[in-house]
């Protein structure tokens, strides 16, 4: 199996569907489109052809067929797509024929994309983006995935990079032409003119919130003594029954996870077991454990418990649940008195969850980093900082080959086999 190999995979859903997507890439797709349909259409032209099997001659279909020649294709290799019937059998059969073609195989997952990628179609900020795009599920997580896979990113750092070489080029010539190895006073005016602008533009976009946080949802912990109503909130919040309730303490034993999108925004609602101090036995105890881990790792805590009694963090959010119950309890201002049953209050908290997801989540109309990228990008903006009072010349140069560096291994000019094997991967087989 080599990057030479060619390929071929369903791109489009799985059957059945109306219409059913094979993409064929690599140097044999126009002979393999040819064997299949007797004829290569003219480039780019969307041709309706009869798809036959090769040993039987019998008739798999009439479908639209497209050739896309190298290098002006999705994958910059010579690239056909069949356009056929969305049924099973259909697409089993020409999938069938396809394997019978010698020198083509079936895609692994991710493998167009990753051939896009390795002839100059998209870097990798880029083919990041599409991944986030393939999962997006909220108008959110579209809008900030587009912006992405459109190469936003990629045109910013690619505009720093120019300006760092062009730095790079006169730091060059001093050392080149210069007797003298020191920056001189107008020299380091003309490089501090330069690299401090792009430093605090870095450190600006640095200081957003990361685009895995919009990817994930916002974690919102459900937390409390047990039986105090935190998985009937949790049933209310996401409008279905995704917890068990009981008046049974201790029922929840375990983590809850169920992901929502409210008003466009991506929740991850967590129920936890009931916390407290003693009387659980071991299993109950675990699930203690759990929940307090669950509220290190919060981006908002709903504490159902007494006031005061919740961990000590900043995004707690004090509940008075249970407003229509004998012995609710009311407390201080501030809080949100409510009731998952009767639905009393229960808009004011979900108003409130979507007012601080925002501040919490990246602005999908503004770029935005992932870890990976904020990490290069740091780095990139360190050896900027560090080379602005530097009066020696090859440690600037140093220090602004380190910041190009950097920035090349957000766009994959430099990168590891490791690193792209673990992107590709994730992505679907016609993908």
């Amino acid at each position: 199996m080599t990057a030479d190999d060619s390929i071929f995979a369903l791109s489009s859903g799985q059957p059945p569907a109306a219409i059913g997507i094979l993409r064929i890439s690599g140097p044999e797709a126009g002979q393999a489109l040819k064997s299949l349909t007797g004829s290569l259409p003219n480039p780019r032209v969307v041709s309706l052809l009869k798809i036959t099997d090769m040993v039987s001659g019998a008739l798999l279909d009439s479908a639209l067929c497209l050739w896309f020649p190298a290098p002006n294709s999705a994958t910059g290799e010579d690239l056909a797509e069949i356009h056929c019937h969305g049924g099973r059998a259909v697409i089993r059969a020409i999938e069938a024929a396809l394997e019978q073609i010698d020198g083509l195989r079936r895609a692994e997952p991710g493998e167009f994309t990753r051939r896009a990628f390795a002839h100059g179609k998209m870097d990798l900020a880029e083919a990041e983006g599409l991944s986030d795009l393939l999962f997006a599920e909220t108008e959110l997580q579209r809008k900030a995935a587009v912006r992405n896979a459109g190469g936003a990113l990629s045109r910013k750092v690619n505009d720093w990079q120019q300006q760092i070489l062009q730095l790079s080029a006169q730091v060059e010539a001093e050392l080149d032409f210069s007797d003298e190895d020191d920056v001189g006073p107008a020299q380091a005016a003309m490089l501090q003119q330069v690299a401090i602008p792009l430093v605090e533009e870095m450190r600006n976009l640095l200081a957003r919130p990361r685009a895995e946080k919009l990817r994930e949802g916002i974690r919102v912990v459900l937390g409390g003594p047990p039986n105090s109503g935190k998985s009937t909130l949790l049933n209310a919040l996401v409008e279905r029954e995704a917890a068990i309730v009981s008046d049974i303490a201790g029922t929840t034993r375990d983590v809850i996870e169920v992901p929502i999108a409210l008003n466009g925004i991506p929740f991850l609602f967590i129920d936890t077991a009931g916390v407290r101090d003693s009387g659980a036995e071991t299993i109950e105890q675990i699930g203690i454990d759990r929940a307090r881990q669950q509220f290190a790792a919060a981006d908002i805590i709903l504490w159902l418990g007494d006031e005061g009694q919740g961990p000590r963090a900043g995004n707690l959010v004090e509940i008075s649940s249970r407003s229509d119950h004998p012995d609710h309890r009311p407390k201080a201002k501030g809080s949100f008195t409510l009731s998952p049953v009767s639905g009393q209050g229960m808009d004011a908290l979900v108003d409130y969850l979507v007012r601080r997801a925002k501040d919490i989540l990246p602005d999908g109309d503004q770029v935005s980093v992932n870890a990976r990228q904020a990490d290069r990008m740091f780095a990139a903006s360190d050896s900027l900082a560090a080379m602005i009072d530097e009066p020696d010349y090859l440690i600037i140069a140093e220090h602004l080959r380190m910041a190009r560096k950097a920035l090349d291994e957000i766009t994959g000019k430099s990168s590891t086999e490791d690193m792209l094997d673990g992107l590709f991967g994730k992505f679907c087989i016609g993908k």
